[in-house]
């Protein structure tokens, strides 16, 4: 069974996303900060990451820095996990160095179909 780390700062989508996962059959770690995100790469590793990209910076707003900087962090990790990015503003991340890091982008909305597809193609 895959073991999926689903990253966002907004309990109420990780708890959609952690019971959409789960009724696939994934096992699911969720985390809503770049620390707990940290911790839970380590042990056991995550066949697959799924995170927002606009993760609150220190003055608390949504900021597509955040997101990818903890991009940067999950590879310096040693992370090899591919990582889908949810995120309703894409621009933000097309043309970055950063988007070389990722697997996909998926844009908000994401209809689950659509989201379950990436996820069963990525964790094959």
């Amino acid at each position: 069974m895959s073991r999926i780390l689903v990253v966002d700062d907004d309990a109420v989508q990780l708890d959609l996303y952690k019971q959409l996962l789960e009724i696939a059959g994934y096992q699911v770690e969720i985390a809503l900060t770049a620390p707990q995100t940290a911790r839970r790469l380590k042990n056991p590793p995550a066949d697959l990451v799924i995170m927002d990209l606009r993760l609150p910076n220190a003055l608390g707003e949504p900021d597509p820095q955040e997101g990818m900087a903890l991009i940067r962090r999950i590879r310096e990790l040693g992370c090899g996990a591919p990582i889908i990015v949810l995120s309703g503003w894409p621009d933000d991340l097309y043309g970055e160095p950063e988007e070389r890091l990722i697997s996909c982008i998926l844009i908000k909305p994401v209809p689950p179909p659509e989201f379950l597809a990436a996820v069963r193609s990525l964790c094959a």
